[in-house]
């Protein structure tokens, strides 16, 4: 059983240096991606992700919004699944919100940078992997 699957998760998502974003591709095949690790989080529902307007994947969301997000602790070899929504916002509010100063090494023309762009996910369930048994909530 999993207690208090928001301290856990949230725990394990905000230690890991790496997250995989999911998408569907015009074939109707899922498409993994390794990112940076979300801006911010709400909790284990929501999550913001930097990332190039003009990449593959904003591409791929904006057809088709199905997406999934994975996190692992490969140090214990434990996981949570994510599957949900992906949304490309664009917006001034979105972009300043998750915006740092030293993404300019990304985006030289600073937070308004057309080729820059915000991944909101937003979650509907999960699957978590750990000591030898998955959890689905």
């Amino acid at each position: 059983m999993l207690r208090d699957a928001e301290k856990t998760l949230g725990n394990l998502i905000d230690k890991q240096g790496v997250a995989f974003i999911g998408s569907v591709d015009g074939d109707g095949f899922p498409n993994l991606k390794a990112m940076l690790p979300p801006r911010k989080r709400e909790g284990i529902k929501t999550f913001y992700f930097t990332t190039n307007t003009s990449s593959m994947r904003v591409a791929q969301y904006r057809v088709n919004p199905k997406a999934c997000i994975y996190f692992c602790d490969k140090r214990f070899f434990r996981g949570v699944m994510l599957k949900g929504a992906m949304e490309v916002l664009d917006d001034a509010a979105s972009k300043e919100m998750i915006w740092r100063d030293d993404d300019t090494v990304y985006y030289s023309k600073g937070v308004a940078d057309p080729d820059y762009c915000v991944l909101k996910f937003t979650a509907q369930t999960g699957r978590y992997y750990a000591n030898f048994n998955s959890v689905d909530f």
